[in-house]
């Protein structure tokens, strides 16, 4: 019997679909985890500020913003974010920088809501505030993660 030295043949595409599904589930797991730790920064910050007397009462119909209300809008946003910052890993020669772009004027657009709402200043300067919390945790995150692109 003959045996045959295989050593030598080496598929071409494999170690670069790895390495590149290694960090898309690196810039995944990484953007869960940061959206879990903006979920409960966001949280904790709206509850101290029900703490101090901020109502959260929107005008327009007068209801309140519950303390869930927020733990589920931001980790809807920051699943959003995770998405962006992987559509750009994938498709932007910079995706770091156009992740900071986007992610910074999608949080400038979203803070107008607050500011036309009709609801009193302290619940303006909170929800202002909050919109803030998530970013600031999510985006040097996810930036930093997309820095990491080696390809």
């Amino acid at each position: 019997m003959s045996s045959t030295n295989d050593t030598g043949v080496v598929a071409g595409p494999a170690p670069a679909r790895t390495s590149h599904t290694q960090r898309f589930r690196g810039l995944v797991g990484t953007g869960l985890v940061a959206a879990l730790a903006a979920v409960v920064a966001t949280t904790l910050a709206a509850a101290l500020a029900q703490g101090v007397g901020v109502d959260f009462e929107i005008p327009d119909g007068g209801e309140t913003i519950p303390l869930s209300g927020f733990a589920v809008v931001t980790g809807f946003f920051s699943v959003v974010g995770i998405v962006i910052a992987a559509a750009f890993r994938r498709w932007s020669a910079q995706p770091a920088r156009r992740f900071v772009w986007a992610a910074l004027s999608l949080t400038a657009v979203s803070l107008v809501p607050p500011l036309i709402s009709g609801a009193n200043t302290a619940t303006i300067a909170a929800l202002l505030g909050l919109h803030l919390v998530p970013a600031a945790v999510m985006i040097p995150i996810l930036a930093r993660s997309l820095r990491t692109r080696t390809d």
